[in-house]
């Protein structure tokens, strides 16, 4: 006799997508039936989706968008204060080994290692007093994701699609594109408490060619998909039967919603991550064939590809850890070549499209890098000031909001927490952090905890 176990059991082999995590959420989503609809926002959004471009390790903020006049003249001088405590670092101060040139009508200076994406600098929205906590990788990388440095907290990307939902039934609202297995691994894109309809489905892992990035289980070759169709059918309705006689029960619905966001996802995927369909000369904007392009040209194009399809989150991760320069920070610069034609290839080809308007696109990591050496001529980590950039989806292009003292080290004017910036991603995607909250283990809980302040001041 055919149980009802094994009736599920055949279905999920039918739909595949173990990493949806179908037992998680029976267990715990009785409130995310019909999860990946789209919803209304707490008020009129500015962006409907936001690209996230992960540079893993840190770039320094005093060699890309903060130039430091002081600090060039003051080149193997002593740092004139302590430096912060948990750094290992001379006192010794180190100018930048890269000129710094002002680019487009609104003259925002820019660093030799991004020529490209300093031609898009009237759309960029600098932020140069970003600040955070962690002083470590592991607990600045969470503090990023997840808001929190240490408990498992829901990533931004799993609140955003569980206040919004999704544009497209077909697909995930929430996609991570060769995500970084350190530093916090898959809790970077995990729902945590929240629903497991709103973790991230990952693409592909950091050290993985993006070539040959693909979604684990997204075609099942030895089922038909008239007979998994016939499957999903049948399992609605012993369903509908069992809710018949035992009453409507939101965790098994949602459930069976998963299944059929799988089966769904079999012919929508493929479409969105097969790159063959795009002219020559847009994947020649993304550097795509080209080295040492190709790779982080494939994500940026993917996220493009996503974005257009409706997808809510998107994360592109340049290779895990690249940024981490503590013995020799002109490794800078191999590390820029790679991402900035495809960098600015995505703002170009966004733009085109009509995409940007809506579309936030947000540069950075997890923290900056100290103006004093360490070793011989590299920098350590620094929460206490650093940069990050956005643009499109509401911000002031060609703006610089914010500044760091004359050497670079800490955040002085307008400061912006790792906190505020949560809050004002959310508020230009149309959600109020206060108000976007989940209750879990008896209390409310939220991305920005009881913190976070909109940085209106960055909004066009």
């Amino acid at each position: 006799m055919l149980t009802r176990r094994d009736m599920l059991r055949a279905a999920s082999a039918g739909a595949g997508f173990g990493y949806l995590a179908f037992l998680d959420q029976l267990v715990r989503a009785g409130d995310a039936k019909d999860a990946t609809a789209a919803k209304a926002g707490h008020h009129p959004a500015r962006a409907k989706r936001v690209i996230f471009l992960f540079m893993h390790g840190g770039p320094s903020q005093v060699d890309t968008f903060d130039p430091k006049p002081e600090l060039d003249k003051r080149d193997g001088q002593e740092l004139p204060f302590e430096p912060a405590k948990g750094t290992t670092v001379s006192k010794k101060l180190m100018k930048s080994p890269w000129k710094f040139k002002k680019y487009g009508e609104s003259g925002i200076a820019v660093s030799d290692l991004f020529p490209e994406t300093a031609k898009h600098v009237d759309d960029l929205c600098v932020i140069n007093s970003m600040h955070t906590e962690g002083q470590s990788h592991g607990q600045a990388v969470l503090k990023l994701h997840t808001g929190d440095i240490a408990l498992t907290r829901p990533s931004v990307g799993s609140w955003v699609t569980y206040g919004l939902g999704t544009e497209n039934r077909n697909l995930p609202g929430f996609v991570t594109v060769c995500p970084t297995r350190g530093h916090g691994g898959a809790q970077n894109y995990g729902n945590a408490f929240l629903p497991a309809a709103f973790q991230g489905m990952a693409i592909g892992a950091a050290g993985v060619p993006a070539s040959s990035a693909t979604i684990k289980n997204v075609h099942n070759p030895e089922v038909p998909a008239e007979l998994q169709r016939q499957q999903l059918d049948f399992m609605q309705q012993l369903n509908k039967e069992y809710a018949a006689r035992a009453g409507v029960d939101d965790r098994l619905e949602a459930t069976a919603a998963s299944y059929e966001l799988a089966f769904r996802m079999q012919a929508a995927v493929p479409k969105v991550t097969d790159i063959r369909s795009e002219t020559k000369e847009t994947l020649k904007l993304y550097g795509i064939g080209e080295k040492p392009t190709d790779e982080f040209g494939r994500q940026c194009l993917m996220a493009r590809r996503f974005a257009e399809a409706g997808v809510r989150y998107i994360q592109v991760t340049h290779n895990s850890f690249k940024w981490d320069q503590h013995g020799n920070i002109k490794q800078h610069e191999p590390n820029a070549k790679e991402v900035d034609k495809p960098i600015a290839g995505l703002l170009a080809d966004l733009k085109s499209r009509g995409l940007l308007k809506d579309t936030l696109v947000v540069w950075g990591a997890e923290f900056g890098r100290t103006p004093v050496t360490q070793g011989k001529d590299g920098r350590d980590h620094n929460p206490q000031g650093f940069t990050m950039w956005l643009s499109g989806g509401g911000v002031k292009g060609g703006h610089v909001h914010g500044a760091t003292d004359e050497f670079g080290y800490h955040a002085v004017k307008d400061k912006v927490h790792m906190h505020d910036l949560h809050a004002t991603i959310l508020h230009l995607l149309g959600l109020d952090h206060e108000k976007l909250t989940y209750r879990h283990a008896g209390r409310d809980f939220r991305l920005t905890d009881v913190y976070g302040h909109v940085v209106k001041d960055l909004f066009a």
